[in-house]
C-alpha cells in the first residue's frame, strides 16, 4: 500500500460561490470531510500541495491524513472538481475512515510474466477489458495495484476474477458474476489469414 499522505487544511468559516471563489484566488482549494456518522467538515487546503498529491498517481488510494484544528483525521479521497479550461483543482471531497473501516477503491491492475505466455510469445494480443478493478478493502490495506500473472496463457484463453488472488484485506467489490479482466486473442494478420484459409475451404468444398 502506498504511503499515508499529510495535508494540512483550516476550516472554512464561510460558505457559498463568493466564498470559495476567494478562498481560490488565495491559492486555496475549497473541501469537504464527510461521513463517519459526523457532521460534514467544511475546510480549505493549499492548491500546491494538492496538486503535488494528485500527481504522486496513487491520491485516490491513499489514505489521507488531514490536519485540521490540531487534530488529524484519517480520509480516504473521493472526488476532485477541475477547472474545465485550466484544471485546476476547484473542489475536494474526502470521506472520514472510522477505525477499521473497509472502504471501496479503484485498484489498477498490472500483468506480469508476459514473456512467459506462449500466446503472447507467438503474437498474440493482450485485450483488456478491466484496466482497474473495484475492490473493498480494509482501511490500512489499500493495494497499490494488483498483479496478475499471465503464465502459461495461450490465444483464446482469458482471465477472469476467480482466477485471481487478491491482496490481503481485499475482495472484489463484484460479486454477481465472474467477470473477465483480460483476454488473449490473435493477432489481426493471423486472424485474416484464417478468414482467407477458411473462404477457401468453404470454395473448395
Amino acid at each position: 500500500m502506498s504511503d499515508s499522505l499529510n495535508l494540512p487544511a483550516e476550516t472554512r468559516d464561510r460558505a457559498g460561490k463568493g466564498a470559495s471563489r476567494a478562498l481560490r484566488r488565495d491559492g486555496r482549494v475549497p473541501a469537504v470531510i464527510y461521513g463517519g456518522n459526523e457532521e460534514p467538515l467544511a475546510i480549505h487546503v493549499e492548491e500546491k500541495l494538492l496538486i503535488k498529491q494528485l500527481g504522486t498517481g496513487h491520491f485516490f488510494n491513499s489514505i489521507v491524513e488531514v490536519e485540521v484544528g490540531g487534530k488529524t483525521l484519517r480520509t480516504l479521497p473521493k472526488d476532485v472538481a477541475f477547472h474545465p479550461v485550466n484544471d485546476r483543482p476547484l473542489h475536494a471531497d474526502f470521506l472520514r475512515l472510522a477505525k477499521d473501516a473497509k472502504v471501496h477503491v479503484n485498484v489498477p491492475v498490472v500483468f506480469a510474466n508476459e514473456d512467459a505466455s506462449p500466446g503472447l510469445k507467438r503474437g498474440g494480443v493482450l485485450n483488456v477489458v478491466r484496466h482497474e478493478l473495484e475492490l473493498v478493502c480494509e482501511g490500512d490495506k489499500i493495494p497499490d495495484d494488483v498483479q496478475i500473472d499471465v503464465t502459461g496463457l495461450d490465444v483464446g484463453d482469458s482471465i477472469h476474477i476467480s482466477h485471481v488472488k487478491l491482496p490481503v484485506g481485499s475482495a472484489s467489490a463484484i460479486t454477481d458474476r465472474d467477470f473477465t479482466i483480460a483476454t488473449i486473442v490473435a493477432p489481426s494478420g493471423l486472424r485474416s489469414e484464417e478468414g482467407d484459409n477458411s473462404k477457401t475451404e468453404a470454395s473448395a468444398s
